[in-house]
């Protein structure tokens, strides 16, 4: 699968300055044994990114000529733990003793990757933390601006900051089947399965004088009829989950404290009528989560807040291509 190759590939560009300055020693019947006989691969990670800019630049002409050549930048990119927001205080009670339990620092940290190969091919990826507590993450952004060839620029954003926790992250890339059944082309598709929160953004939009305080995403509490069965229960009950049992309890925690994704992205063909082919489509199968903005600011002054309650996204689809 061509997926495949390419992580393999990318795990070999990754190795090369290692294997550059180590002693090469040919592997003998046994020792080629243990390599092959291991059950899959742990990284262990801890990073801090910066990025002066990021520049997308359309260069498609449009078909009259007029259409195309203009930019998006995002400057001054930042991305770490969250205490490149809120400092070296730590956060986020996981077990609910009242004591925060993640001491955040300015660095993405804590992270275990583990990559198995099911025995279909399938390559399953589960990013975790080596603690078993979520990642903190934090991200800042100076300005995001549209630019024009002839000098010509509008911020869209500025000021942006956000922090807060990653507690699921599982990607299957599949070699056949989820694509298949989905109506793609059989080369293969890539499930994302996601629990994340956003503890706090905030950032302006100064061509619209309007701003953003306190913008928040979590998981949808204990108000949510997780199994769709149109009768509100205990989220122990909706889950079928025990919160007697440790790992159960975990698991509770992040389906109700966490915003859930979990999407589908493979090639297939347009919607509907579309005549397009070999498009790149994006399946949303559930989003749950609440939404909440503590304050809107419009020409600097506050006008109120607002939440979105329970919002939850399905049988959605998405086909992107170029035009």
């Amino acid at each position: 699968m061509k997926g495949l190759k390419k992580i393999a590939l990318a795990t070999a560009v990754a190795a090369a300055p290692f294997a550059a300055q180590a002693e090469l020693t040919a592997l003998n019947d046994s020792m080629m044994g243990n390599v092959t006989g291991q059950a899959g691969v742990t990284i262990e990670l801890e990073t801090q990114v910066s990025i002066g800019q990021f520049r997308y630049t359309d260069t498609d002409s449009g078909a009259t000529g007029e259409i195309g050549g203009g930019s998006f930048t995002v400057n001054d990119i930042e991305l770490g733990g969250a205490g490149l927001i809120t400092g070296a205080n730590p956060i986020f009670d996981i077990d609910g003793d009242g004591t925060p339990d993640i001491a955040a620092t300015e660095l993405l940290d804590d992270l275990a990757i583990n990559i198995d190969l099911a025995s279909d091919g399938d390559a399953v990826i589960s990013v975790k933390t080596i603690s078993g507590l979520p990642i903190d993450w934090g991200f800042t952004a100076s300005s995001m601006n549209l630019e024009g060839t002839a000098g010509e620029s509008t911020t869209l954003i500025s000021g942006m900051k956000a922090w807060g926790m990653v507690a699921k992250l599982d990607i299957r890339v599949d070699t056949e089947d989820a694509a298949t059944t989905l109506g793609g082309t059989g080369d293969g598709s890539l499930n994302i399965d996601t629990a994340f929160t956003v503890n706090n953004m905030e950032f302006d939009v100064p061509f619209l004088a309007v701003g953003v305080r306190g913008l928040s995403v979590t998981g949808a509490g204990d108000n949510f009829d997780y199994n769709g069965d149109g009768v509100l229960e205990t989220p122990e009950v909706e889950l079928g989950l025990d919160p007697t049992d440790p790992a159960q309890a975990k698991a509770l925690k992040v389906a109700t404290s966490f915003a859930n994704v979990n999407m589908d992205v493979y090639k297939g063909n347009g919607l509907g009528a579309s005549a397009k082919t070999d498009v790149l489509r994006v399946d949303v199968n559930d989003v749950i989560m609440d939404v909440n903005v503590a304050g809107v600011l419009v020409g600097g002054t506050s006008v109120g807040s607002f939440t979105m309650d329970n919002l939850h996204i399905q049988n959605t689809k998405l086909a992107i291509y170029g035009h």
